[in-house]
């Protein structure tokens, strides 16, 4: 027996409870904290009467959870279904409720179609087969990278002309965001948002520490930013690169590499295990080689599967 209903704030711990229960079932432990689940549930954009859903079963045990999210005003909404062990009855009807608001939300926007695409871990086969009953196909890779620290690492020698700037002050961020817009413009996914949601969004994660964010200028221009966060300190006690982009006019001169060993040097100084990092395998610039040349290693591939509507 269950019953659906709308997620709620207070919701979080029950549905970290559910979450771990799937992650263990397919990665032998919890990979989100109690963190991500809070944050997903005040993520701007998100209404939670409208995009998400819960199956409670006796006692209000958390047994699903499902939910759309719409990428701005475009016509992509990502979606996601999650059943704990043992309650596989649920995923078709919760499939049907995730389609068909990614359909309502495309739209609300405008748009005669939508194109859904869902994150899958590479080891969960069984949810790669239902995206694929659902007519999904393969999109793109992300590749969750990590390197670990003996000690201290030794700052990087800077390119000539660069000057670094913190998050800190709302002129650093602006160029901060427009840097990563325009040096992620050609990415696979990639939706332009304005500097108001871009904030608004990193603004409400609890990971988000604005002096974690390095805007290189070259010669006084913005040339290419890093943006941290705490997000894999709870659990892995590890920096996260959230962000790592070059403007095209400054790329193959090393500034990819000096920003990534800047992270690393800054994460070793606040004393963190290592750096992780996600890189899509078909990014329009060679990140995957660059990470591997610093030294960093696979560690899990999440495949994202696509389907337009």
């Amino acid at each position: 027996m269950h019953t659906f209903r709308r997620p709620r704030p207070d919701d979080a711990a029950a549905l970290y409870d559910l979450v771990s229960a799937y992650e263990t079932a397919v990665l032998g432990g919890p990979d989100m904290t109690l963190q991500d689940v809070e944050d997903e549930l005040v993520e701007p954009g998100f209404d939670l009467d409208r995009d998400g859903w819960v199956a409670e079963g006796p006692g209000g045990r958390l047994l699903a959870n499902a939910w759309a999210y719409a990428n701005g005003d475009s016509d992509l909404v990502d979606v996601d279904v999650i059943v704990r062990p043992g309650s596989e009855e649920l995923i078709e009807p919760l499939w049907e409720k995730v389609l068909g608001r990614a359909r309502e939300l495309a739209a609300e926007r405008g748009h005669d179609g939508v194109t859904v695409h869902i994150g899958v871990y590479r080891a969960d086969r069984g949810k790669q087969a239902l995206a694929k009953e659902h007519g999904f196909e393969p999109g793109t890779s992300f590749h969750r990278m990590r390197i670990d620290f003996d000690g201290p690492v030794e700052p990087p020698a800077p390119p000539a002309g660069l000057t670094l700037h913190s998050g800190e002050s709302e002129e650093v961020r602006r160029e901060a965001h427009r840097v990563h817009q325009e040096g992620f413009a050609e990415h696979f996914g990639f939706v332009p948002a304005t500097y108001e949601h871009w904030y608004e969004r990193r603004q409400a994660q609890n990971a988000t520490d604005w002096s974690q964010l390095a805007l290189a200028r070259i010669d006084g221009r913005p040339a290419g930013v890093v943006i941290g966060s705490d997000q894999f300190l709870p659990d892995q006690g590890c920096g996260y690169v959230a962000t790592l982009a070059v403007l095209p006019d400054f790329r193959g001169r090393g500034l990819g590499r000096f920003l990534l060993q800047h992270a690393f040097a800054a994460d070793a100084a606040r004393g963190r295990k290592g750096t992780i990092l996600h890189v899509d395998s078909n990014n329009t610039t060679p990140a995957l080689g660059l990470y591997e040349s610093a030294g960093m290693r696979p560690v899990m591939a999440i495949d994202v599967w696509r389907r337009r509507l």
